[in-house]
């Protein structure tokens, strides 16, 4: 476990020592290693960009033209380097320079990764014919991959890592093992070649992504940042929630939500938005505690948040093996629903210490008002989006392929927002602690920075909006043109401000240099840690393709859950926890995502529950991220307590007693995926939303112990009733109909050719274990097609044949929908015979949504029975 920080170091301290490196030297060695970053920032921007193919298609010479294979060694190489030079080995190491050995750990650890790329066409020669200068380089790139971890993430990384590894070498020694996974060991020539020499360990997916689309995002999101986008997102907040009861605390809710969109650093988001909005809220009454946990709640539930989330977003692309988009959509509602309960818990802690809002000159918004703008927001958004797509078709005669009309539209826009914000005073930090603390004005804070918002929609036309002759753009390229676009804004906004309003242009534009510059620099810093991390959690992924690890944890866990369901995602949820306490978001989701998925699948399956492998993935990785602020470690709550000057672990407790709401809603989704809006039509998304809110509140309400007045336990226990029938309404109805009509033999055939095109069908398959030779249930999913069950079957490569009324299932072949899930699971030679034990298919029966009546009476009998003991107004 990491060594707990310590409260005399500041948060810049800390988020340098987690996330950007603390070592500084002030001499040349502080030169190079800002220019190390200048230069990697430089050269993701190159690979992202199409000059690699123009060079090679003028010259015939590759410069890292093919992004998955050489940019991936480069990639790792300044990750390394930086790690090495930024980060100081052990506590006592020298900060003020670079000592000796880590010279030596640098050039190793380079020389390793570039060993690939200068030798790459004799490697490819010799496939699995190691000779030992690879497996010299192998070893040494390992040795020096897992200090840079060490050094930059803490030692449970390394430990897992390392245990992984032992497995890969000795795992085949046991005869338990040997029965599971099949796996009889590995040598040191073919291990080290598996993890290192291929793109299956060490340079593998998560190192790919990591390569190709995460690195843009956190440059796009320093650069945005650095050019002051983080401070107008405050500013904003402030502006627009601030003069509400309590409402610095509601404005660090909304900040850390814009910012940890692109931030991808819990950490980092807690000291920039609570740099500005914990002060403001110990100034209005709350204690230091509850300020910083306000706040680290708020930026962990950043990385909920797409695009970037914590960078799992790309990630999840890869390994659910759906369009980017699609991750975007199942990822909105839960975000959204939990930074709305956030707010709402804070407005209760409010109303329970009674306390007021900031000044604010000028007219206030009113909370209805504030409300009538968020709901009408999400029209708005709608709107815009089928705005874009006519404004798109309309342009794409016009434009064809071209870019230059766009550019042009863009630039225009940005010159007439730019002049607007010259017209409008710089809005600048309260210093004053003694006088009251204010709010900006919304209008004049809201159009003062209204340009940063157009990298932001740069980045949200490419990634989803889509015409007849257009496609949407690679979410590598989408970062690619925001980040080129925010670097113009780093460089031009203040001399083009500072032209409007007749200052120095000189000055504002050596400004804008430095923005941009220490935007390179930051971005390539933030990046140092997911750098090594995904290749360090490579050497886990590659350790589960060369040995079956995954099988014999997923055992082990199936076996203590004994089968349930629910066991299982608890103890899931406790090991995302325990992993999170050491591991960064990326790693943490990467390792249990690897180890557990499967697991879940398979247990809920054999359960006769269906689970989308999106929900699982979203399931582990919401865990990952609460693992931000819960103690002993939870690195962001000590940043937090740093600002507030409060005890770090009674910040961690009370930012996750506000996170309970969070950790509610993977369970949720596991169970109800209409939360993720997978297969639902417009109008039923509307519906689930206001519903899902409603209950959520309420949740938040009960754990609070205030709704409208100070809750009595029961009705707590009432509240926490409503909630969950608002949330699963299908519970109380499976137990007055059953869900499904069953049926079992031929008449399961005839029951399958009833059921219209498309409908969904459920198997429950039976039969021996391919291992054990036990009877195993699990259940299937396939679309029917009207009037021929054979040939619902034939179409997902099931074949079955009756054999005396059962219906008797042959081995699917390799390449067919369901060989990985059944294929390979069962023995189809054995004395039993696999086979359909019933088919499903949903019965015709009362809506679910027949229970919100009673919940919604019980609602209004608890705000009856509370109204007249309230104190104050509500809001």
């Amino acid at each position: 476990m990491v060594d707990q920080p310590s409260l005399e170091r500041t948060a810049d301290d800390m988020v340098a020592e987690a996330d950007t490196g603390a070592r500084a030297p002030a001499n040349w060695q502080g030169t190079l290693i800002l220019g190390t970053c200048i230069a990697w920032s430089v050269f993701q921007l190159y690979i992202a960009s199409r000059v690699p193919t123009m060079l090679a298609q003028a010259t015939g010479i590759s410069f890292f033209a093919n992004v998955i294979t050489q940019a991936r060694f480069i990639h790792l190489a300044f990750a390394i380097a930086l790690a090495t030079m930024a980060f100081p080995l052990t506590r006592s190491a020298p900060r003020d320079r670079i000592p000796a050995y880590d010279w030596a750990l640098m050039v190793l650890g380079v020389a390793a990764c570039l060993y690939l790329v200068v030798f790459r066409d004799d490697i490819a020669t010799r496939p699995g014919l190691w000779s030992t200068s690879d497996l010299a380089m192998s070893a040494i790139g390992m040795g020096v991959l897992m200090i840079s971890v060490w050094r930059s993430l803490g030692l449970p990384l390394v430990i897992i890592a390392c245990a992984f590894i032992a497995f890969a070498f000795f795992g085949g020694y046991s005869e338990w093992v040997r029965n599971i996974t099949n796996y009889g060991g590995s040598s040191l020539h073919k291990a080290l070649g598996h993890y290192w020499m291929q793109t299956e360990g060490v340079f593998g997916v998560a190192l790919g992504v990591s390569t190709s689309m995460i690195f843009l995002f956190v440059l796009f999101g320093a650069l945005l940042d650095r050019a002051g986008g983080g401070n107008w997102f405050i500013q904003v907040a402030i502006a627009l929630l601030g003069a509400l009861r309590g409402g610095p605390a509601k404005a660090s809710v909304l900040s850390s939500m814009l910012t940890g969109m692109i931030s991808g650093s819990s950490i980092a988001n807690t000291v920039t938005t609570g740099t500005f909005t914990i002060p403001l809220m110990k100034r209005i009454g709350f204690p230091a505690e509850k300020a910083g946990a306000v706040e680290v709640a708020s930026s962990t539930n950043g990385q909920l948040t797409p695009p970037v989330m914590g960078a799992a977003a790309f990630l999840m692309v890869e390994y659910v093996n759906i369009p980017y988009i699609d991750v975007v959509k199942h990822a909105f509602l839960p975000a959204v629903i939990s930074y709305i309960a956030l707010l709402y818990i804070v407005h209760l802690e409010s109303l329970k210490m009674g306390l007021k809002g900031l000044e604010k000159p000028g007219r206030k918004i009113g909370v209805l008002m504030i409300l009538i703008l968020f709901l009408s927001g999400f029209i708005v958004l709608g709107a815009l989006a089928f705005l874009m797509v006519g404004l798109r078709t309309v342009l794409d005669p016009v434009m064809g392929e071209s870019v230059y009309a766009a550019v042009a539209v863009i630039a225009v826009l940005y010159v007439v927002l730019v002049r607007f914000a010259a017209g409008l005073p710089e809005i600048h930090e309260d210093d004053d602690p003694t006088a009251p603390p204010k709010a900006p004005r919304l209008t004049p804070t809201l159009i003062g920075g209204l340009y940063f918002a157009i990298p932001i929609f740069i980045l949200v036309w490419n990634l989803m909006v889509r015409t007849d002759t257009l496609d949407r753009l690679s979410p590598a390229l989408s970062a690619f043109w925001a980040a080129v676009f925010m670097m113009i804004i780093a460089l031009t906004h203040r001399p083009l401000k500072a032209m409007f309003r007749g200052h120095d242009v000189g000055a504002e534009a050596r400004a804008g240099w430095g923005d941009f510059i220490n935007g390179l620099i930051l971005g390539a810093r933030n990046m140092i840690g997911i750098g090594v991390a995904t290749g360090a959690a490579g050497i886990i992924v590659g350790t589960i393709s060369l040995t079956g690890a995954h099988q014999v944890i997923g055992t082990v866990i199936e076996v203590i859950s004994g089968g349930n369901l629910m066991i299982l995602l608890i103890l899931v949820a406790i090991l995302s926890l325990i992993l999170g306490m050491g591991l960064p978001t990326t790693a943490n989701y990467i390792v249990v995502s690897s180890l557990m998925a499967p697991v879940i699948l398979t247990v809920g399956a054999q359960a006769g529950l269906v689970v989308p492998l999106i929900a699982v993935h979203m399931f582990v990785f919401y865990f990952g991220i609460l693992a931000d602020d819960t103690p002993p470690v939870g690195l962001a709550a000590y940043a937090a307590a740093a600002i507030s000057r409060g005890d770090p672990i009674k910040t961690g407790l009370q930012g996750f007693a506000y996170d309970i709401r969070t950790a509610l809603l993977p369970f949720l989704f596991i169970f109800n995926t209409d939360l993720l809006l997978i297969d639902v039509t417009l109008f039923h998304a509307v519906v689930i939303f206001f519903v899902a809110l409603l209950a959520m509140l309420l949740f938040a309400a009960a754990t609070q112990g205030y709704f409208i007045a100070k809750s009595r336990i029961w009705e707590s226990a009432v509240l926490l009733l409503i909630a969950f029938t608002l949330f699963r309404p299908g519970f109380f109805l499976d137990m007055v109909e059953d869900p499904y009509v069953t049926a079992s033999g031929p008449a399961a055939l005839e029951l399958m050719a009833d059921e219209p095109d498309d409908t969904l069908i459920r198997l429950n398959i039976e039969g021996p274990d391919f291992d054990t030779g036990k009877m195993r249930p699990t259940t299937i999913q396939i679309p029917a097609v009207a009037g021929n069950a054979e040939a619902a079957l034939d179409a997902q490569g099931l074949t079955v044949m009756d054999d005396g009324g059962a219906l008797v299932l042959d081995e699917p072949f390799p390449g067919t929908p369901f060989f990985d899930q059944i294929g390979t699971e069962y023995d189809y030679y054995g004395d039993q015979p696999v086979v359909i034990s019933a088919v499903q298919v949903e019965n015709e029966r009362l809506p679910k949504e027949i229970f919100f009546i009673p919940a919604l009476l019980l609602l209004a009998g608890v705000v009856m029975i509370q109204r007249p003991r309230a104190t104050q107004p509500a809001f």
